[in-house]
């Protein structure tokens, strides 16, 4: 049994996190740090665990003594806080996944153009794990700080690793078109999160300079061996979870869609949260709802010698705090699937 400790206990990743962590047979909730709900219990934020969770939130300023408490801290904080708070004896005492941007780009200029601010922990950098389970599970497994990936770059990034790592498609080709639901935006209050604003409504948003881009780049160039650039494209869908990416690239060898789906099943084999789906089938955000499961549809369109590629999750699950529980068991030497193996949820 492992104790944990939650910051940013108020947001939609942090929710996510109890309830998960609640099915978890070898893990206790010590406690909830949150600066805008302290002393209140946590069902007056989501009623969604009133008299099933009991604990109320804390004030979390003193985090050096409150990590000696706990095995795993979560930082579900917005992006620059917990490189802000993060110090060695805290990594000495306690293991840290963190659920914000802080630590997933390693270039610090990068990270201030795209976040619009200096790195408050340039030197931490070094010993952070970039915690995409399936391909840096090895890393995973020994790490003290691992950067929980975004939700699209989840997406994205397994979708199209196996076609970069047998070097399928042309680098300069790679097109990823994404939608999202709301609750990737957040549980703070914004003019573009009303009802009224995204009702009804199909947006793309932040072109050309979403913050995930690098993330993506970064990732897929680690896979290729060579720097790749691409266009990402994001949009806002009127749902509350879920993404859908589809991605497109210029295929370089002879292929029809059977043989590419037989690459990625041999690529993802043994891997239980990424389901290669049969021919006929696309990937659609209502299959994965509520799960840790990516779904990949892989195809070629040979009469453009395009490879077109869907791929779905739950941003708040496998795009966030579902996979954050997955680096947990790893780095704790759990079963991987621990507290992540329900079946998505239908209607």
């Amino acid at each position: 049994m492992i104790k944990v400790g939650i910051l940013g206990s108020s947001g939609y990743t942090a929710n996510e996190l109890v309830r998960i962590l609640l099915g978890h047979k070898e893990v206790e909730i010590a406690w909830l740090g949150s600066q805008s709900q302290i002393d209140k219990p946590y069902h007056q934020s989501y009623q969604n665990f009133f008299q099933i969770f009991p604990l109320s939130c804390v004030d979390a300023s003193e985090l050096e003594s409150m990590c000696k408490q706990i095995d795993v801290l979560f930082c579900a904080t917005p992006h620059n806080f917990c490189a802000n708070i993060l110090t060695p004896k805290i990594l000495e005492s306690t293991k840290v996944i963190d659920l914000s941007a802080d630590f997933r780009l390693r270039d610090v200029e990068i990270f201030a153009e795209h976040y619009h601010t200096k790195h408050a922990s340039p030197a931490l950098l070094a010993q952070s794990v970039y915690g995409l389970c399936e391909l840096y599970r090895a890393q995973v497994k020994s790490a003290r700080l691992v950067a929980n990936p975004g939700c699209y770059p989840t997406c994205s990034i397994l979708s199209l690793a196996p076609l970069l790592f047998h070097k399928l498609i042309a680098l300069d080709s790679i097109i990823i078109d994404a939608k999202s639901g709301t609750s990737g935006a957040g549980r703070k209050a914004a003019l573009d999160s009303l009802f009224c604003e995204v009702n009804e409504n199909f947006k793309a948003y932040s072109i050309t300079t979403h913050r995930h881009t690098p993330e993506i780049e970064q990732a897929l160039s680690e896979i290729a061996k060579e720097p790749i650039t691409l266009s990402f494209t994001p949009h806002l869908v009127p749902m509350s979870r879920g993404i859908l990416a589809t991605s497109y690239a210029r295929l370089l060898v002879n292929l029809d869609s059977s043989e590419l789906r037989q690459i990625y099943k041999d690529f993802y084999k043994g891997e239980y949260f990424v389901r290669v789906l049969e021919h006929g089938l696309s990937a659609q955000t209502r299959w994965v709802k509520g799960s840790n499961f990516i779904d990949i549809a892989p195809y070629i369109d040979t009469r453009t010698n395009r490879v077109i590629i869907t791929a779905s999750i739950d941003n708040l699950i496998k795009g966030a705090s579902g996979q954050a529980v997955q680096n947990m068991n790893i780095m704790c030497g759990f079963r991987e699937s621990s507290a992540l193996e329900c079946a998505p949820m239908f209607p």
